[in-house]
């Protein structure tokens, strides 16, 4: 019996990854569809609550002109769960993201603290089990830029030329959004109760540093088509957060530099700061490899002879990117993570493609998900 899980905020930058990410369990995990507008329409809120083994309640408001605002919003969505709770006589294990920001003098975190809180007196009452989650600051592709996180700005703006500010540049305790997910997931799974259950950052890092290495993917990845060296996971998190941020439309297909001589041509496919594994195939005409997706690898597509259309959809949207490849002209795409993808010969010739990926292939941990685009 797979359990029944909501998010509030399922649309947010965390509630998207989580979303996506149970979706990887179909036969663990059904996932109850969630629309902001019910905390306003009690008998929507009270029929999405009934559905629910599992509620993980992400909805806040980060960022207002008045904080006030903050407070009360953030505050009035909890006591509205806890009231459709009570009407309906639903107990279900109820988990909330709040903030290391608690401890601080601010009304964003005052909101969380009062939140967990209240919380945990329901569930004290009603029997029930509670996570209190307390994050540190959480980074990862698709978050909103001047909104999330600094990095999403600064990913933002390095990747168009802009010339990012540091206000402060303080220390931050970092956890990446799929670690997050995972310790949300894990605690879902063990039915965790513990109104303070503290989050470990997992790196580490001063402002001034994530935008050197910002700098560095844009001139090195970005500018020149080389595969960054990546000293650690929070590197490798860091680059894959970094190439979501891209405008990936309009930066892909990049050409190769073709040198041509009386013996035929050389082409460089890729330059490396890590290893790896390449591979080639030859696909015949009208065939459509791939449609999947990936979670953590670095992959890169490369058109070396015929003519292929190579489509990239982020796995929770509809928009669908296409790119025409020639050999005649070689050129590459790079898969973003979380995108599905597929590559098809739309020639009349073999076509044959060089793939390169960051990682050996391992069949006990794959990272290879099958979607259609």
């Amino acid at each position: 019996m797979s359990l029944k899980i909501g998010i509030t905020g399922q649309n947010g930058f965390v509630g998207a990854h989580l979303y996506n990410t149970l979706g990887l369990f179909p036969e663990e995990f059904e996932r109850i569809e969630f629309d902001r507008e019910w905390f306003s329409e009690n008998e929507k809120l009270d029929l999405f609550v009934g559905q629910c083994d599992v509620i993980v309640h992400l909805a806040a408001l980060n960022r207002h002109n008045e904080p006030e605002v903050i407070y009360s919003t953030n505050v009035a969505l909890v006591k509205k769960l806890i009231s459709s709770f009570e009407r309906t006589g639903c107990k279900p294990h109820v988990l909330i993201s709040s903030s290391t920001q608690e401890e601080r003098d601010n009304l964003y975190g005052k909101s969380k603290k009062e939140g967990r809180n209240l919380f945990a007196n329901w569930a004290m009452g009603s029997g029930s089990i509670f996570t209190g989650l307390v994050i540190p600051n959480v980074f990862g592709p698709f978050g909103n830029p001047f909104y999330n996180s600094v990095i999403a700005t600064f990913c933002h703006q390095v990747s168009r030329n802009e010339m990012p500010k540091i206000e402060i540049d303080g220390d931050l305790k970092l956890i990446y959004v799929d670690e997050l997910v995972s310790e949300i997931i894990k605690a879902i799974r063990l039915k965790k109760n513990d109104s303070l259950f503290t989050v470990n950052h997992t790196s580490e890092a001063k402002v001034s540093e994530i935008l050197e290495l910002l700098k560095m993917y844009k001139s090195v990845y970005q500018d020149s088509g080389m595969i960054p060296k990546m000293n650690n996971s929070f590197e490798h998190n860091l680059f894959n957060t970094y190439r979501c941020y891209m405008d990936i439309e309009n930066y892909f297909p990049r050409k190769f530099i073709k040198h041509a001589d009386p013996r035929g041509a050389f082409v460089e496919v890729i330059r490396l700061g890590i290893g790896g594994q390449v591979s080639f195939s030859t696909t015949f005409p009208g065939i459509t490899r791939g449609n999947h997706f990936h979670t953590r690898k670095i992959e890169r597509f490369a058109v070396i002879k015929g003519k292929a259309l190579i489509q990239l959809r982020k796995i929770d949207k509809d928009e669908v990117m296409e790119f025409f490849l020639d050999g005649n002209e070689p050129a590459y795409v790079d898969m973003p993570i979380w995108f599905t993808h597929n590559i098809k010969n739309i020639g009349e010739e073999e076509l044959y493609t060089i793939f390169w990926i960051n990682e050996h292939y391992d069949e006990k941990n794959p990272d290879t998900y099958f979607v259609t685009v």
